[in-house]
């Protein structure tokens, strides 16, 4: 390979690694491992480079470069053996195979189900299945209390209604990092949902970071337009993301994948 060929490769991957992180953090719930498994996939296009798929979009060549990886794993969550672990697993271990996999591809990264099948393997009408399959699986699973906080009145009402709507019980609107607080202290949720920046300009990140120094088990996504400046490698960052301007499917496919976890990264602002 040229040395021309071989900064586009590093450029096209470049361009995607945020949100091969992403993705492999929702995947497994964690910092730390999602970020394990992107470094794998690095290595891997390093060391035989015709792994990465030319003739595939430089996204879905990365992802199936990716998914060689975690599907050779077995998608384990290994190397820890504490509670938390031990519920992901638990959780994990009723759904149909690939499936959380498919969702995440199709919602949160937003890939056509051509995509996914080309990502995974599979056709794209075995892609649509596999998530109309986690939809329902996941619908299922778990329901419980949702905080938001969010500083944009529409923006608001749209999340209350799709987290109703899956069966979960909204604890209210928080506009600001000092209502935030206020209202996790009235009725604890299950599930924090936080825009970044607020409507004083405090942070969503430092609301959430105070709640979670005695409330680490609670599991948070952060909203952002900004996505990639929260994905750069460097000290800690959230395990789930959602996008702005989102859909509803990416907000259903994240509140359902977040419930499955039980544990969160604080965010340094």
């Amino acid at each position: 390979m040229t040395t021309t060929e071989t900064t586009d490769l590093s450029a096209m991957i470049g361009s995607n690694l945020p949100f091969l992180r992403r993705y492999a953090r929702a995947l497994t719930g964690s910092q730390d491992k999602g970020d394990m498994y992107a470094a794998a996939t690095l290595e891997a296009v390093l060391s035989d480079m015709d792994s990465f798929e030319r003739s595939l979009a430089p996204k879905v060549a990365l992802f199936k470069v990716f998914h060689t990886i975690w599907s050779g794993t077995g998608g384990a969550l290994e190397g820890r053996d504490d509670g938390l672990a031990a519920k992901a697993q638990k959780h994990l271990a009723r759904l149909t195979p690939d499936t959380r996999e498919a969702l995440l591809l199709h919602t949160v990264e937003e890939m056509s189900f051509e995509d996914v099948g080309q990502v995974m393997s599979c056709s794209a009408d075995e892609a649509k299945e596999l998530v109309d399959i986690a939809y329902s699986e996941m619908a299922k699973s778990v329901s419980g209390r949702v905080m938001i906080i969010e500083d944009e009145a529409i923006i608001a009402m749209d999340i209350e209604g799709i987290v109703t709507d899956m069966g979960h019980k909204p604890t209210g609107v928080a506009r600001t990092e000092t209502e935030a607080l206020e209202l996790f202290k009235a009725e604890k949720p299950d599930l924090i949902l936080s825009d970044i920046q607020l409507a004083d300009n405090s942070s969503g990140i430092d609301a959430v970071n105070k709640i979670l120094e005695d409330n680490a088990d609670i599991p948070v996504i952060f909203i952002t337009a900004f996505p990639e400046r929260l994905l750069t490698g460097q000290g800690p960052e959230p395990a789930f993301l959602i996008t702005k301007p989102f859909t509803e499917d990416q907000v259903r496919s994240a509140v359902s994948q977040a419930m499955f976890f039980s544990s969160t990264e604080t965010l340094a602002s």
